[in-house]
């Protein structure tokens, strides 16, 4: 297992290659669906205007993401009523879903990992070899163990999105991914579907 933190350089980047574990420390941003769309609609696209404090939080998430980790979760968190915020279980969403925003993402918040489980499309990859950047597969089904390396929350922005939607800022510790896209232009994800459609068609053949 490879120990990273972010930020993540360049060099270290480019390092990485599909089929590498990594245990990833640092800062790390959740973000789903809702802040997917948002973020491009208003900062990227610009087809609606920032409202309130959203120039602010756009400030911050380009300094928090810059050379940073999105994460794909919708987490559990208590604490709500305190804002003694702790996560119970932070497990990956498919990440496919995301496709339509993520290569925008990364190229305005200049953002080095993406993480969660499924993989994505050629437009994400595509983006991670521009970048550079990665997609790190983390561990479906582990959700309350992957809580545990999350030492502490620090911030949460557009909580009115509903928890899961929300982009909660956290410090992770020893994070457990494989790096499944590569910013070299590899990825598992494809492999794996050719292989799967070779034998598919082998077995219709026979």
């Amino acid at each position: 297992m490879r120990r990273i933190e972010t930020p993540l350089s360049e060099e270290v980047v480019r390092s990485l290659k599909v089929g590498d574990s990594v245990l990833l420390s640092g800062t790390l941003v959740t973000a789903r669906d809702t802040a997917h769309k948002w973020m491009v609609d208003t900062f990227i696209r610009k087809t609606r205007a920032p409202e309130g404090e959203e120039e602010m939080i756009h400030e911050r998430l380009q300094f928090l993401l810059r050379e940073g980790a999105i994460y794909h979760c919708g987490p559990v968190v208590t604490g709500l009523k305190t804002k003694e915020y702790v996560f119970k279980a932070a497990g990956p969403t498919t990440s496919i879903r995301e496709e339509p925003f993520q290569a925008e993402i990364i190229e305005h918040f200049r953002v080095r990992a993406v993480i969660g489980k499924g993989g994505m499309g050629p437009r994400t990859l595509a983006a991670c070899s521009r970048g550079p950047a990665v997609y790190l597969h983390a561990i479906g089904g582990a959700a309350t163990l992957i809580a545990k390396t999350i030492r502490q929350v620090r911030e949460v922005y557009k909580l009115e999105f509903g928890v899961p939607e929300a982009l909660w800022v956290v410090e992770a510790e020893d994070f457990p991914a494989i790096v499944t896209m590569d910013s070299s232009g590899q990825s598992l994800h494809s492999q794996v579907e050719s292989q799967s459609r070779r034998v598919l068609e082998e077995l219709l053949a026979s």
